[in-house]
């Protein structure tokens, strides 16, 4: 994963973030069907890219960094596959994430 990861690199104020896993069992075992799951509405933040230009060409930092966990709209992004890894990514603008989680 952290080959491909290298080779993906977000450009201007593109976030690539791992969306949490889908809960699919409750605490007391019983298997929670697909289509009653709630879509996962945070995840984690994988690379992010220099920031938005500015007219005069200096970049806008982004105020999120890898590591961080995040609230995300339940519509947006861009679905991403990487070669050799099953798991699902997204790419999100920074303005399109909602808030950032505290650990």
């Amino acid at each position: 994963m952290a080959a491909a990861m290298k080779r993906l690199i977000p450009l201007l104020d593109r976030v690539l973030i791992k969306r949490a896993e889908a809960i699919t069992k409750t605490a007391g075992g019983i298997v929670i069907p697909e289509k009653a799951q709630t879509k996962v509405l945070h995840g984690e933040v994988v690379a992010v890219g220099p920031g938005a230009r500015k007219d005069n060409g200096d970049f806008i930092p982004i105020l999120v960094k890898v590591g961080d966990k995040v609230l995300l709209p339940e519509y947006g992004g861009t679905k991403v596959s990487l070669e050799n890894d099953e798991k699902e990514y997204h790419l999100f603008r920074e303005s399109d994430i909602l808030a950032k989680i505290d650990n």
